[in-house]
Formats: structure tokens, sequence, C-alpha cells
């Protein structure tokens, strides 16, 4: 790490720690040339694959864009939407890959949307996984409908 005020080519961590969301370190180091102190903030990178080939870094913000058009006149907040995406790039960075599919990134975006809208869910997924007939919205539906009984029987078992 270049010192940014002699640019001497080293320098000494004094103290590190670790971030609230624990997704990044703050080093406070010293040169030893100048005796300098500064703060560099580390992060591990996670980059994209995109469909076409090409890389890029993976942004919390895309999500939000995309998740935001299925919630569209749906009781969800920015705070909602800021929320599942740090979701979504915490499940990934779970995989402990550093360069991840753009279709894995839909597929992550699944669950949490499916826990925070149903409705956003099936637009979403409807987009995503490329619904081309009557029967898929069906199916999904019907899948929402088996979890609802599931958790309706688990909710009644833990009632008594």
């Amino acid at each position: 790490m270049h010192c940014p005020f002699c640019r001497h080519g080293d320098s000494r961590v004094i103290d590190s720690r670790t971030s609230d969301d624990g997704l990044s370190i703050r080093r406070r180091r010293q040169c030893p040339q100048c005796g300098g102190r500064f703060s560099t903030v580390e992060t591990a990178s996670l980059n994209v694959i995109k469909r076409s080939g090409a890389v890029e870094p993976f942004s919390r913000e895309k999500v939000v864009l995309g998740v935001r058009k299925a919630c569209q006149g749906r009781p969800v907040t920015d705070a909602d939407l800021a929320i599942l995406a740090q979701k979504v790039e915490e499940s990934l960075r779970q995989t402990g890959l550093s360069q991840i599919d753009a279709n894995d990134i839909g597929l992550a975006i699944l669950g949490p949307l499916r826990e925070l809208d149903e409705v956003a869910y099936l637009r979403f997924a409807s987009v995503y996984q490329a619904f081309d007939s009557l029967e898929d919205f069906e199916s999904a539906i019907a899948d929402l409908r088996a979890d609802h009984a599931l958790r309706g029987r688990a909710d009644a078992a833990t009632a008594n």
C-alpha cells in the first residue's frame, strides 16, 4: 500500500476493524518513511459474468433496479429493497466464489423476493424464468399455495 503523502511503497498496519455489515475491513496504517497515518477499506471483490461473457463488479443497485420493476404498485419500500439486495449479496458471497454467473444472481433473488412479496415474486419469476404459458403461472401459484398450507400446519402445530 503506497503512502498517500510521500508515495513510499510500504506501510504498516496499526489497527484493523471489521465493518458493521461484516463485508469489509477498515485498516489504520502508518508510513515507516514519513510517519503519516491513513486509513484503507478492504473488500473482497465479487464479479458478475454476464451472458455476453463480459465481467463487471457486482452491484446491489442493479439488483434493486431489477426488482423495483417487479414491485411497482406493491407495498414494498426502498428499505425493503435495500435489505433484499443485501441478502442477495450475502448469499452470493457465502458461495466463496469471486465470479458469479448473472443467472445465479437471478436465482439468489427469487427466495428473498418470494418472502417479501408474492405478487412481485411472480412478476420477476415470469420474466426471469421466461414463463411462456398459463401453465407456468399456474405451477408457480400452486407452489406458493403449497407453501402457505405447510406454513399454516406448522403455525397450528406450534400454537398447540
